[in-house]
């Protein structure tokens, strides 16, 4: 009989994230209404940063809806010595994403979908047990 492999862990999947693309340094999972659930983090507050994505999300949330440019999948901040990304994971969580000012924009487009599907399923398995 062939063993299921176990479901990869939160770690495993925002290190992933990390290594694939160059310039993420740090990244918070956490819920839509800013609850902290996990962090791979060395530098930012993560619960703090848990409490912004959820802030981030009402306010992206709200101006695609004025726009009606269709559901908010994620929003990129561009500062003076990186990036800072959220991104939607499902309907309960949020993927928020520190990076240096050499962040590849296109290799996390590419990359981020994987990651949130891996993400949701993980949590959509915790959710069932």
């Amino acid at each position: 009989m062939t063993e299921i492999p176990p479901p990869d862990s939160l770690t495993d999947i925002l290190t992933s994230l990390r290594d694939r693309v160059m310039g993420v340094s740090e990244s918070v999972l956490s819920t839509v209404d800013g609850l902290l659930v996990h962090a791979d983090v060395d530098t930012v507050h993560p619960e703090s940063v848990a409490a912004l994505a959820a802030a981030t999300l009402g306010v992206g949330r709200r101006m695609a809806d004025t726009a009606g440019v269709g559901a908010l999948r994620e929003v990129v901040a561009r500062c003076g010595s990186g990036h800072v990304i959220v991104v939607a994971v499902g309907d309960r969580a949020l993927l928020t994403v520190k990076g240096d000012a050499g962040l590849d924009l296109a290799a996390f487009q590419r990359e981020s979908p994987a990651a949130v599907e891996r993400l949701s399923r993980v949590l959509a398995a915790d959710v069932a047990h």
